[in-house]
């Protein structure tokens, strides 16, 4: 079974600093895409950023070049983002996904984690 679990969200100032894990587990990887988006309340949920797994090819959403990072330990099967210099704006649920497509697309996401909460405070 396909398990992918996100975790290391929390409550930050703006300017701080959060790193989340989207550890995943029940097949390989190496042929997909997978990327984190995020859902703030009453919104759609939104592309932040995502990588390919076999070559690291990387790609982000306008709004966090610069502040975010996303990377993978193939080894340890697990994806991160560095959320650095946080926004409020930056607020909302996170999820990771996993697709073989490189391109997102409106059904994109053959798996998703259950989320993890990102609280930016003004």
């Amino acid at each position: 079974q396909v398990q992918l679990v996100e975790s290391g969200g929390g409550l930050v100032q703006a300017g701080g600093s959060l790193r989340l894990s989207c550890a995943a587990s029940g097949r390989t990887f190496s042929s997909y895409t997978m990327g984190w988006f995020r859902q703030a309340p009453g919104k759609e949920r939104e592309f932040v950023a995502s990588i390919k797994w076999n070559i690291g090819r990387t790609d982000y959403a306008d709004s966090v070049k610069g502040r975010f990072t996303i990377s993978r330990d193939v080894a340890k099967n697990t994806m991160y983002l560095q959320m650095n210099n946080l926004k409020p704006e930056d607020t909302a649920v996170y999820y990771c996904g996993a697709d073989r497509s490189w391109l997102v697309h409106a059904s994109w996401g053959d798996y998703w984690g259950q989320g993890t909460q990102v609280t930016v405070s003004s």
